[in-house]
């Protein structure tokens, strides 16, 4: 069983910084990749930066590029989204997710363990 815990989401001002954190439990070998996605209201979910586990790869959405830094503790098992020069359009619900197989890193659709979500609202 692969459980993913979000923490860290709030309320910040445009121009704010926040730092999400995603602990993972549960299964640990063979991760593949981890990744955030964003669900703003009356919007799909979309990508906003993922990783490989054992790997230095990263991806990011043009949206958050230059912005956004995806990064990880293998020891903690644990993977952190730091947001930075925040804007109102960032406001969404944040999610982590874990993959176990080889996947297109940036579809949320691969896919197979989600956390619960965090908010994050950025006031203008």
């Amino acid at each position: 069983q692969v459980q993913l815990v979000e923490s860290g989401g709030g309320l910040v001002q445009a121009g704010g910084s926040l730092r999400l954190s995603c602990a993972a439990s549960g299964r640990t070998f063979n991760r593949y990749a981890m990744g955030w996605f964003r669900q703003a209201p009356g919007k799909e979910r979309e990508f906003v930066a993922a990783m490989r586990w054992n790997l230095e790869f990263t991806s990011y959405a043009d949206s958050v590029k230059g912005r956004f830094t995806i990064s990880r503790d293998n020891a903690k098992n644990t993977v952190y989204l730091q947001m930075n020069s925040l804007k109102p359009e960032d406001t969404a619900v944040y999610y982590c997710a874990t993959v176990y197989r080889s996947v297109t890193i940036s579809k949320s659709d691969e896919y197979d363990y989600w956390g619960q979500g965090t908010q994050v609202t950025v006031s203008s």
